[in-house]
């Protein structure tokens, strides 16, 4: 970058002129007693999309559209531009004969970005394109700051998450995704709502951080002079409302985990939980692939969906496997053939798998360590791996067949979890022995397992009946149904670090 006499980079003193020259003109303004930021109200009677798809309907009718200039050309007489509003874009055609002198003077003036309301009427140009023929206009907004070149836009990925705005006037396709998010979370709550599911919301902030293996993020009540933990889940709180008799039960809600950050995990992100009385997780599995089967074919129109480099066909019918099945495919190891924990830890190394330091050395954590290391990565199209090992489910009601393993799936989409469900463990005996292992393993180095919660326990003494229960990231959801790689496309403002920290 060359720079100029006064030894500033000449970028840098070019956008500091354009900053002055656009100030100058709002000083301008001002000063003639027009200041644009007075304005309170423009009535818009048409949106330009609106306009574009029913152009019959608004032909040679008048119109009053507002937006931002986001093209502008022309000279002498006339003058096109478009403007960009909240569904689209849409021509304007200004002529100095049918605006007035002082409106048609001022808007040669307008620069790229600034929001202005017009009226006219509405035709077609010679070359067809469909446009408001302007008779009166006026600036609502002063961009002070000139956008992105269009050709180039946002080429910088953490500028776009950090000027989340910016990102969105410049881009269609990020504005696309979190029309998309929207429409989801919307499906997801109507689905749900039909199912006679009721919509709760349980506390952010709780004594104990229960309900996942996870690590907290840490703050601290000055009222109560105790610390709280933001919560990572909204499993036991949910639960509680079973035990209350809301049989059916959901919340969608903000979770934050004070762990990594890479394509697939952000601090702080959504999720769905809902719990079921009555049923187990079979009525989970039917209701995650009624669920996101039934939003790709309403959002998107199609049961496939193209998802970093693999089409993932959504239609119902999803393959269902046990963890024992999914590692005697792919991994080699058949841990239905070993009862001895030692074996099974020996077959696990020998296929290069390592146990957490923290874990036992059991049966079930090296199947688990298997699953975990060796198949989730060939879980291209919609998977769910059920059986789980009881000592990574502390919250799962134990299979009858095999009591070293719990009624819980998870369901995997191009290698990635998408979701996990339980047949909720309701004996608060069992439960208590869980809590008091978890505990165990906390004092072992684990910072990430369950603390015990006495008041759940007391809860459970009560009596919850038989219930199925299941989170969903919406996130990754959205991931899916957009086509992103990564979770900050489809989340507006995702965590990041401060800027020269």
């Amino acid at each position: 970058m060359s720079e100029n006499k006064a030894g500033q980079p000449e970028e840098i003193q070019e956008l500091s002129e354009i900053l002055r020259i656009r100030r100058e003109k709002l000083n301008n303004l001002r000063e003639e007693g027009r200041d644009p930021f007075q304005k309170t109200r423009f009535e818009r009677t048409a949106w330009s999309e609106e306009i574009k798809r029913a152009y019959d309907e608004f032909a040679e009718k008048t119109v009053s559209v507002a937006g931002r200039i986001m093209s502008k050309r022309g000279m002498g007489k006339a003058i096109f531009c478009h403007i960009k509003d909240d569904r689209g874009q849409i021509q304007l055609y200004i002529r100095s004969d049918a605006v007035s002198e002082q409106e048609f003077k001022d808007f040669r003036k307008y620069d790229i970005g600034d929001i202005i309301g017009v009226t006219g009427y509405v035709f077609k140009t010679k070359t067809e394109e469909i446009s408001v023929h302007v008779e009166a206009v006026e600036l609502l907004s002063k961009s002070l700051r000139p956008l992105p070149e269009k050709f180039h836009g946002m080429t910088n990925t953490e500028l776009k998450y950090r000027q989340r705005y910016l990102d969105l006037i410049m881009s269609d396709e990020s504005r696309r995704n979190f029309e998309i998010r929207s429409r989801f979370i919307s499906h997801v709550r109507r689905y749900l709502d039909e199912r006679g599911y009721m919509e709760v919301e349980t506390p952010v902030l709780n004594t104990i951080a229960g309900g996942a293996a996870a690590r907290p993020f840490i703050t601290h009540h000055n009222t109560l002079d105790i610390d709280m933990y933001l919560r990572i889940a909204t499993e036991l709180p949910l639960k509680r409302l079973i035990v209350g008799g809301i049989e059916r039960v959901y919340e969608i809600g903000r979770i934050f985990r004070n762990e990594g950050m890479d394509t697939r995990h952000n601090p702080e992100f959504t999720s769905i939980e809902l719990y079921e009385a009555y049923t187990d997780f079979h009525g989970m599995m039917d209701i995650a692939e009624g669920l996101l089967s039934s939003a790709a074919r309403e959002i998107l129109g199609t049961y496939e969906v193209e998802w970093m480099g693999n089409t993932i066909d959504l239609s119902p019918g999803w393959k269902r496997m046990t963890m024992v099945e999914a590692v005697r495919e792919y991994v080699g190891i058949d841990f239905d053939a070993i009862s001895d924990d030692a074996e099974a830890v020996a077959a696990a190394k020998a296929k290069g798998v390592e146990l957490a330091e923290a874990a036992e050395k059991t049966w079930g954590n090296a199947l688990y360590a298997c699953f975990d290391q060796r198949v989730e990565e060939h879980l291209i199209q919609p998977t769910f791996i059920t059986m789980y090992p009881v000592e990574v489910s502390p919250l799962t009601k134990r299979s009858p067949m095999d009591p070293r393993l719990t009624e819980r799936f998870e369901f995997f989409i191009n290698a990635s979890e998408m979701g996990n469900a339980y047949s909720e463990l309701n004996d608060p005996i069992d439960q208590r022995r869980r809590f008091e292992a978890q505990l165990a393993q906390r004092e072992r180095g684990d910072d990430e397992t369950e603390m015990l919660d006495e008041d759940f326990l007391t809860a459970m003494e009560y009596g919850m009946p038989p219930t199925g229960g299941m989170g969903i990231g919406i996130d990754r959801a959205v991931m899916l149904l957009t086509g992103s790689s990564s979770i900050r496309d489809v989340i507006l403002f995702p965590t990041m670090k401060p800027e020269n920290y």
